[in-house]
């Protein structure tokens, strides 16, 4: 019997995968940077993403990621307006089944508290797990393996909801059944890790109890 539901966040309840590229490129733009068109950071995090982009120069990588964190400040996604509109509904019947809800997500974790409050289940979700706090990120199965520990549960005891292939291969990392949220917008992506393939977020009560 399933007894929780851990969700990631960025491409599942909140459709901000393609703002945050958008966002980026503009960046680098304005930074007359040079980087390959297309490059997709789906699912992964702040460090890896800047260590791809700026390689081997720690001090100008450093400078360009404090540049855009505060281009960030300036341009910040509305959790509002990119939130699945499923998402409090979906929260609130898994906690009226008697299941627990939490988060793993590479975002930082005042990001993840805004979405909550944008949402209105910051009430609903038990425990809230941010890439920030672990040693190693998605791919890796780490953030899981925390979320599972701070649960009191065992992988047999829950499921994971994710999209990308790294958030995919964490959570399986974990031991745990994974579901993978279709793209909504059609975008080429490799779920052929996950468990099964969702086209929307409430299909996931078929396997919540």
């Amino acid at each position: 019997m399933i007894k929780a539901v851990i969700f990631d966040m960025d491409g599942v309840l909140v459709d901000s995968e393609r703002f945050y590229q958008a966002r980026r490129e503009e960046f680098l733009r304005r930074m007359d940077f040079p980087f390959p068109p297309g490059l997709d950071f789906t699912g992964s995090n702040e460090r890896a993403i800047w260590e791809a982009l700026v390689p081997g120069d720690a001090e100008f990588r450093q400078e360009m990621l404090l540049g855009y964190r505060a281009y960030r400040r300036l341009h910040p996604l509305s959790y509002e307006e990119m939130l699945d509109p499923q998402v409090p509904g979906l929260f609130a019947e898994l906690k009226r089944r008697g299941l627990k809800i939490a988060i793993a997500s590479s975002s930082a974790r005042g990001a993840i508290e805004k979405m909550e409050k944008a949402a209105g289940v910051s009430g609903l979700v038990d425990i809230v797990v941010s890439g920030e706090e672990c040693p190693a990120h998605k791919p890796a199965p780490d953030i899981y393996l925390k979320a599972l520990d701070l649960l009191g549960l065992g992988p047999e005891d829950a499921i994971a909801v994710e999209d990308s292939p790294a958030g995919i291969a964490s959570a399986k990392g974990a031991g745990l059944p994974v579901y993978a949220l279709k793209p909504r917008h059609g975008e080429a992506m490799d779920q052929s890790g996950a468990t099964a393939v969702i086209c929307q977020l409430d299909e996931i009560l078929r396997y919540g109890g």
